[in-house]
């Protein structure tokens, strides 16, 4: 029951370092009923994400603790994550290539935000795994279109979880008295 219900709100990381397009981004995400967590810079998400480099562990390995221990839950729960990709320190183009070689975390869908419109930028992104690019400032209609990424992303992780479940269900259900009415089959969508 309780994964039914962390599947119904999804988890967003937003990560702009300018307080205004965070505090707009995190609004729009909350109006579309999703539950936000904002950070200030790309090494913020890495630590959030439990991903901070090696060189910086030393530095900051008591509070990386404290807050890896206090956002333990979190981390899992993280569906997607939206940077901007001009930050000071880390570009959203260098946390996503971070998130995209992680194992744990390269199949959360990545979108970049930007308020220059630099084809080859855009590219680039999309080229190296982000699922979209939008141009600042965002609108609600650009946050609609996450739904369908993050949908993505939950389909991969419960046919990960269950695939040798649906390979034994789909065996009994290809039974010989296949003419029979499959009513069974309407709940799975």
């Amino acid at each position: 029951m309780g994964n039914m219900a962390t599947q119904t709100q999804f988890h967003v990381l937003a990560v702009d370092d300018s307080l205004i397009d965070r505090k707009l981004i995190e609004r729009l995400l909350k109006t579309s009923s999703y539950q936000v967590t904002a950070v200030d810079s790309g090494s913020k998400a890495l630590e959030f994400l439990g991903l901070n480099g090696e060189n910086e562990d030393e530095e900051r390995n008591s509070s990386v603790e404290s807050v890896s221990a206090a956002d333990e839950d979190h981390q899992v729960g993280v569906n997607l994550i939206i940077t901007d990709y001009c930050m000071p320190g880390m570009t959203g183009y260098d946390l996503l290539r971070k998130i995209k070689q992680s194992s744990s975390f390269k199949d959360i869908p990545v979108v970049i935000m930007s308020s220059e419109n630099i084809p080859s930028r855009i590219n680039r992104c999309l080229e190296d795994g982000a699922e979209e690019f939008f141009l600042k400032p965002v609108k609600l209609s650009d946050v609609n279109k996450l739904r369908p990424h993050l949908m993505k992303g939950i389909t991969t992780k419960n046919e990960m979880q269950s695939n040798t479940n649906k390979r034994k269900g789909s065996e009994e259900i290809q039974s010989p008295d296949r003419t029979r009415p499959r009513y069974n089959e309407l709940e799975v969508v």
